[in-house]
């Protein structure tokens, strides 16, 4: 604006200029042009007549020629070259109005708008989330919020009344009503959760509180505690980053509130909701001096998960006994655990648990540091093990597979013809098959005398898997060259064991299924380490060595030996609008078939019968909760610490509709330590499923961060 009109001077100064320039090479012309006149310059003698009448001689001398012009002959001229100038600067001027009122003058009307009127966003209420049975697992509370415009910072009156009132020190409420992190323009929120007398107060002396209102605001609230926290996840204030790098379609505000993981991070555009607007008007100081118009928020849609909040109640408070009873870990069996539930049908995860765990609504707001440190922080102080309250052990927990692996391998074995229903092998409880002068041992350190491939699997022998791993070598590139150095690793990947399984949570890890080249690159620095030898293949024949997995991976790939099928594990059921239309509704998925042989495969579900029917202890725990399951126990080994217990099964075993698997970090034998896990919550299912479910929904409390150190079971493997 300001050098439009500069500009406007420039030019009229320059039409004055060529208009005195034109007037003075006129004024000379007709000067040249002009007739001459006499002017009379000097009377140089006169003589009047004497007395005596004598006359008297006149002289007249002319003096220069001159143009005798009159006065107002110049001032003619003057005026003209006023009246020029004038026009002039009267063009100028009237051509930069037109230019700014016609030519530019929507471009300036919108400044001018923009400059008078400015929108400030409002949050809105987030959807609900709920189980499948319709409990609401994650809601809203409303709130009274007292809220103020920014320039009741420079009020001293108005912010005394407001600290006697709410109970803030002056210095305070100032600091709040001066924070423009929400926005230059936007309302500050004084306080949250104020008392309903309070606000009733303040409406009913408005006069006395200018630039102060008070809303019904909502924040995010768990009626259950920390039911399915892992699966909720939790949510909190946006950050710079989060502002900067917001996701494609996703409109984030400063001031909103976002989630931060699980199910509130992975449907965050649709729980979110549609912004409200409030456009005011502001002074030229940027105070706000009217609210022109307000539009109301859209609350974000609502999402039904497939976890049904019994059996979740279950998967919780049986971890939480079991490894921190009393809630401290420590006192129990193990250190950590995870649980997973899915039926095998459509992939839906029915429970999803990992211990120890926290409470979603201590994000709501600022968390103190004390709990950040429980959660994030918190270790044992003898042997530095990090129990990691915020992880998600199910996706994100990497174990070995250990015996679990076995219903794989064997696979393999009959694959490639190492091993058949036929086969027998001798187990002595030692095994050097490669005369190394060390051997591997069995976990039955006594041997299991002589037992086939199905006996094999039933009582977990190593020693029939080391053989089976020694083939695999021996007919290696190291051996005959019959296969390739990977060939147990590709029939392996069959089973999806080394990639994830794409729930929808996010973040998931990938477990690991060791190869030459891998172990190539981890020890590139160690030469003498990176060679793939025969051990590696007797190792990972059993789920040791290397080998990495997640729990819902297992619990995947074995819904596959029970049905055929891989299904993509899945927790959306469906997703209501605000309108109360219901917009998606989740389609199950088969993301692989299971490419094995049919009869090989009806060995191994008859040997995971049979570890369910012929291992004593496994066999009172399902016949305590009524099931016919087939399954797998598994015992990790760890050279410095205790044993991590792993056990995974479905049921009913002639129609599977349900598979659960659970590791116990540190819990000891597989069976011992983790199939009543498996049987109580296979159990909930099914009744779940039926109504026949008596449990009673409550509360579940977190994880606080006791704890003392963990000295094992000390029982050894058993399985």
């Amino acid at each position: 604006m300001v050098s439009a009109v500069l500009a406007g001077i420039v030019v009229a100064l320059v039409l004055v200029v060529i208009t005195a320039l034109a007037l003075a090479a006129r004024a000379r012309r007709q000067s040249e042009k002009a007739p001459q006149r006499s002017d009379v310059t000097e009377l140089s003698n006169m003589s009047l007549g004497s007395t005596h009448g004598e006359a008297s001689d006149i002289e007249v001398k002319q003096g220069p020629a001159s143009s005798n012009k009159l006065p107002s002959e110049g001032l003619k001229g003057r005026f003209a070259a006023l009246g020029v100038l004038g026009l002039g600067i009267f063009g100028a001027l009237s051509a930069k109005v037109f230019s700014l009122q016609v030519v530019q003058g929507e471009k300036y009307s919108n400044q001018s708008e923009q400059n008078l009127y400015t929108s400030v966003s409002t949050p809105a209420p987030r959807g609900y989330i709920y189980d499948c049975k319709g409990n609401v697992l994650a809601g809203n509370k409303s709130l009274q919020t007292v809220l103020a415009d920014p320039e009741v910072a420079d009020d001293p009156v108005v912010l005394r009344r407001l600290s006697g009132v709410l109970g803030i020190p002056v210095n305070v409420v100032r600091q709040r009503i001066q924070d423009a992190s929400l926005g230059a323009q936007s309302q500050r929120i004084v306080a949250s959760d104020v008392r309903l007398r309070d606000v009733a107060f303040i409406s009913e002396h408005s006069v006395a509180f200018p630039g102060i209102t008070a809303q019904t605001r909502t924040t995010r609230e768990y009626p259950y505690g920390a039911l399915a926290a892992h699966v909720l996840g939790y949510t909190s204030s946006v950050t710079e980053a989060e502002l900067e790098n917001s996701r494609e379609g996703r409109e984030i505000k400063s001031n909103d509130i976002i989630g931060k993981s699980g199910i509130e991070y992975f449907y965050d555009d649709l729980i979110a909701g549609d912004h409200g607007q409030r456009r005011v008007m502001k002074d030229a100081g940027g105070n706000v001096v009217d609210v022109v118009s307000e539009t109301k928020p859209t609350k974000g849609c609502d999402i039904t998960l497939t976890l049904d909040g019994r059996v979740q109640y279950v998967a919780d408070t049986v971890l939480a006994d079991l490894i921190a009873p009393g809630g401290i870990i420590g006192k129990g069996r193990g250190v950590a655990g995870a649980a997973v539930v899915m039926d095998v049908r459509d992939g839906s995860i029915v429970a999803m648990s990992s211990y120890p765990t926290f409470e979603p609504s201590h994000f709501t707001g600022a968390i103190s540091s004390d709990v950040w440190t429980v959660y994030n922080e918190e270790k044992d102080e003898e042997d530095g093990y990090s129990y990691a309250a915020l992880n998600n052990r199910v996706i994100n927990g990497l174990y070995a597979a250990a015996s679990t692996y076995k219903s794989f391998t064997s696979l393999a074995g009959m694959h490639y013809g190492f091993a058949s229903g036929d086969n027998s092998w001798e187990c002595t409880g030692s095994w050097d098959g490669f005369n190394s002068g060390a051997p591997q041992m069995c976990w039955k350190h006594e041997g299991h005398g002589y037992l086939g491939l199905r006996e094999g699997i039933v009582q977990s022998c190593d020693v029939v898997f080391y053989e089976i791993g020694k083939a695999f070598y021996t007919h290696g590139p190291e051996g005959t060259g019959e296969l390739s150095a990977t060939a147990l690793q590709e029939f392996l990947e069959k089973f999806r064991l080394n990639q994830v399984t794409g729930v929808d949570l996010g973040g998931e890890s990938a477990g690991r299924i060791p190869t030459p080249q891998w172990k190539q690159e981890m020890f590139a620095n160690r030469p003498a380490d990176a060679v793939w030898r025969g051990g590696d293949y007797t190792n990972m024949i059993i789920g040791q060595g290397d080998v990495l997995v997640t729990p819902l991976e297992i619990a995947v790939a074995y819904g596959a030996l029970a049905t055929g099928n891989f299904m993509k594990p899945h927790l959306l059921k469906e997703v209501i609008n605000a309108n109360g239309d219901t917009v998606v509704t989740f389609q199950p998925e088969v993301v692989q078939q299971l490419d094995v042989n049919e009869s090989h495969l009806a060995l191994v579900r008859d040997a995971l019968r049979g570890v369910v029917t012929e291992n004593n202890f496994a066999r009172e725990v399902f016949e305590e909760y009524g099931l016919a399951a087939a399954g797998k126990s598994g015992t990790a080994e760890h050279t410095n610490r205790e044993d991590d217990a792993w056990f995974v099964a479905y049921a009913p075993y002639d129609d599977p509709k349900y598979v659960a698997a659970c590791v116990i970090e540190r819990g000891g034998g597989g069976t011992a330590g983790a199939s009543p896990v498996v049987a109580r919550l296979l159990r909930e299912a099914l009744d779940a499923a039926e109504d026949k479910s008596a449990v009673n929904m409550a509360a579940v409390s977190g994880w606080n961060g006791s704890h003392v150190h963990y000295d094992g079971e000390g029982e050894g493997r058993t399985d």
